[in-house]
């Protein structure tokens, strides 16, 4: 067999298939969806009962009520020292910055600062509560509602030295 004949039927069965591709047809097959692809049935995922979160422990709740009483008391104290303050900044009104007058002004604005620091430290137990409360999972509606008193109470106070802060800078 020489080469040419070798080449001629190599290349017979490629010529037979795509003389069978070029062949002109009028059934091409379907592309739409076949039974056997169709989805059926339906998923639902089972219901699950969700259980209550787990109420607050009367610890915490004892606890609540301690940070919250301080806060009052704290809240309490610096509404009392508050109109000596800002008498002292009122006198301080136009004083240069050293003088006598701008210094007892100073002390008492640093009073009234002192006098919130213990709320402070109450607040951010209260925050430390809330926090622990809520990853938890548990029940932490009156963790809440007693940390934002305190939070409307420590807002309340920090309006007031900044108002004062304020005033003495002037």
């Amino acid at each position: 067999m020489n080469r040419a004949t070798a080449i001629v039927i190599a290349c017979v069965p490629a010529a037979l298939s795509l003389a069978g591709c070029a062949t002109p047809s009028t059934q091409f097959p379907s592309l739409a969806i076949r039974d056997s692809e169709r989805v059926s049935g339906t998923l639902a995922a089972p219901a699950t009962p969700v259980a209550p979160p787990a109420p607050v422990a009367p610890a915490t709740l004892a606890q609540l009520d301690r940070l919250l009483a301080t806060m009052r008391a704290s809240h309490a104290a610096f509404t009392a020292a508050t109109p000596a303050a800002q008498r002292a900044v009122a006198n301080a009104r136009g004083a240069a910055v050293g003088s006598d007058s701008w210094s007892a002004a100073q002390v008492a604005v640093a009073g009234l600062e002192s006098s919130r620091s213990e709320g402070m430290i109450a607040l951010g137990d209260l925050d430390r509560l809330f926090v622990d409360a809520a990853v938890a999972g548990g029940e932490f509606a009156q963790v809440e509602t007693a940390r934002l008193e305190a939070d409307r109470l420590e807002a309340e106070e920090t309006a007031e030295i900044e108002r004062l802060l304020g005033a003495l800078a002037n």
